[in-house]
C-alpha cells in the first residue's frame, strides 16, 4: 500500500498548503452544465462535516421534499478510516431514491439551501469533498476525479472549449487554499505553462 502510495505522489512537486498539486488541472479542458447528477451516487463527509450536519438536523429537515428521508439513521453510511480528510475518517452519505439523501428533487443540495435561507455563506455546510468535485485530493494530491466524470454527461471533458478545470473551479479552488494559496497556485500555473510550452506538447486530454 505504502509502495503504490509512494509511486503515485512521486509524480509532483509542488505542495501548497501541505497538498501536492496534480498539474493536469492547468491543462484539462472541461466545462460543466450542472444538473446535480455528480450528487446521484452519493458523496463524503469528514467526520466533522457530519456532526455538523447531524447538529443542524432539525432544520435540513425543513427544508428537504418529498423525495427525501427525515429519518436520520437513513442519512449516512458507516464510518471508514480514510487519510485523505482531515479527521482521517470520511462518512459517506446514502443514495435515496436514485440520489444523495441530501440532494432534492429539483436537483439542489439541501445543506447549500439551508445556508442561503438563513443568510449565510452558500458553501457554509457542504462537505469539501462535494464543493471540491470533480477536483479531489487523493493520497495527498489535488487532482481530478476521472472516474466518476467519465459516468456524467453533463460534467464531463470537452476538447472544444477554452476552459481548463483551473479556471472552471477557480471559485473551488480560491475556496480550498484561501487567497495567499490561490496565489501561490496561480504563479506555480504559469510556471508549469511556461516549463511545458503549451501548445507545442501533445494535448493531455487526448
Amino acid at each position: 500500500m505504502n509502495d503504490k502510495k509512494n509511486k503515485f505522489t512521486e509524480n509532483f512537486v509542488k505542495k501548497i498548503n501541505g497538498i501536492l498539486i496534480d498539474p493536469v488541472i492547468f491543462t484539462y479542458k472541461f466545462i460543466c452544465n450542472c444538473a446535480g447528477e455528480c450528487c446521484y451516487y452519493g458523496v463524503y463527509t469528514d467526520l466533522e462535516e457530519y456532526q455538523t450536519i447531524l447538529s443542524i438536523q432539525d432544520q435540513i429537515k425543513e427544508v428537504m421534499d418529498e423525495t427525501q428521508s427525515k429519518d436520520v439513521s437513513e442519512w449516512f453510511e458507516p464510518e471508514e478510516k480514510d487519510e485523505d480528510f482531515e479527521s482521517g475518517i470520511a462518512v459517506g452519505t446514502e443514495i435515496i431514491n436514485g440520489k444523495c439523501a441530501f440532494l432534492d428533487k429539483n436537483g439542489l443540495c439541501s445543506l447549500q439551501k439551508l445556508a442561503i435561507m438563513e443568510g449565510e455563506y452558500r458553501w457554509k455546510y457542504k462537505p469539501l469533498y462535494c464543493i471540491l468535485f470533480p477536483l479531489t485530493t487523493y493520497e495527498g494530491v489535488l487532482t481530478i476525479d476521472t472516474d466518476h466524470i467519465d459516468r456524467l454527461p453533463y460534467c464531463n471533458i470537452d476538447p472544444n472549449t477554452q476552459l481548463t478545470m483551473f479556471e472552471a473551479c477557480e471559485e473551488e479552488l480560491r475556496h480550498f487554499f484561501g487567497e495567499e494559496g490561490f496565489a501561490e497556485l496561480e504563479n506555480y500555473r504559469e510556471e508549469y505553462l511556461n516549463e511545458i510550452k503549451i501548445g507545442e506538447k501533445e494535448d493531455v486530454t487526448k
